[in-house]
C-alpha cells in the first residue's frame, strides 16, 4: 500500500500508525507549498485533493485520517491498536471524531479561512480566533480526553497517533503548553516512541 502525505499535516498520523502496526507500506510525499494536491495527478487519486490517502494493493483508494486509522488497525497481525473493551473502543473513538470536528477545524481556521468566507477581513477575524478556540480544546482534550499515559490508558491506540499530530499545532497556533502539563507529558512520551522518532529522521515532522 502506498500512503499520500504531507509533512506536519494530518497525514503523519497513519503513517505513524502504519510503523506501530508493522504493515510494510510505501511513501509518496505531496507538496502544499507548490500546490501538488490540486494538480491533476493527484486529485485522480484524491478528488477532495486533500491529505491522506491510501492507495491499497488492489487500486483501491482510501481517505479520512479516522477511516485510514480504524484500516490499519484491522490489518495489522501483531499489534492491537484498538482496545477490545466496547466502552474503552468508543471512547478511543468519540477522541478521533472530536479532533475530526472540532479541534482539526478550529486549526484550520488560521490559514484556510477561504473554505468559510469570501471576505478577506473575515479571514482576519478567524484567525485572531485560533489562539482562544484551540486553548479551548487543548483544555478539554486535558480534562476528558486522555485516561493516563494515552487517551485510553495504559495503552497506545490509534487515536494515540491521531492526538498527538494535532496536539503538535497547538503551539504554533498560540496556545501556551504551559498550561497543559497532561498534554506535554503526553507529547513527550510520544516522543519516545520509534514510530515518532522515524517521522522525524525522515523530516516529516
Amino acid at each position: 500500500m502506498n500512503l499520500f502525505y504531507a509533512n506536519g499535516t494530518i497525514s503523519i498520523a497513519p503513517a505513524i500508525a502504519l510503523l506501530e502496526a508493522g504493515i510494510e507500506h510505501d511513501l509518496t510525499r505531496i507538496d502544499f507549498a507548490s500546490a501538488g494536491q490540486s494538480q491533476p495527478e493527484y486529485l485522480a487519486i484524491n478528488p477532495k485533493g486533500r491529505v491522506p490517502a491510501l492507495v491499497l494493493k488492489t487500486g483501491e483508494v482510501l481517505t479520512e485520517t479516522g477511516a485510514l486509522l480504524d484500516y490499519i488497525a484491522a490489518k495489522s497481525t501483531t499489534a492491537k491498536l484498538v482496545p477490545q473493551a466496547p466502552e474503552t473502543a468508543a471512547h478511543m473513538r468519540s477522541v478521533m471524531y472530536y479532533l475530526a470536528s472540532t479541534m482539526h477545524v478550529a486549526h484550520a481556521h488560521k490559514m484556510r479561512g477561504s473554505r468559510w468566507a469570501d471576505n478577506e477581513a473575515s479571514f482576519a477575524d478567524m484567525t485572531a480566533k485560533v489562539p482562544e478556540t484551540m486553548a479551548a480544546c487543548a483544555a478539554y482534550v486535558e480534562s476528558e480526553c486522555l485516561k493516563g499515559d494515552y487517551v485510553c490508558g495504559a495503552e497506545f491506540s490509534i487515536a494515540d497517533a491521531y492526538l498527538f499530530i494535532v496536539c503538535s499545532w497547538l503551539s504554533g497556533d498560540g496556545v501556551n503548553l504551559d498550561d497543559f502539563p497532561i498534554i506535554t507529558a503526553f507529547m513527550n512520551r510520544m516522543e519516545e516512541r520509534a514510530s515518532v522518532k522515524t517521522m522525524r529522521a525522515k523530516g516529516m515532522l
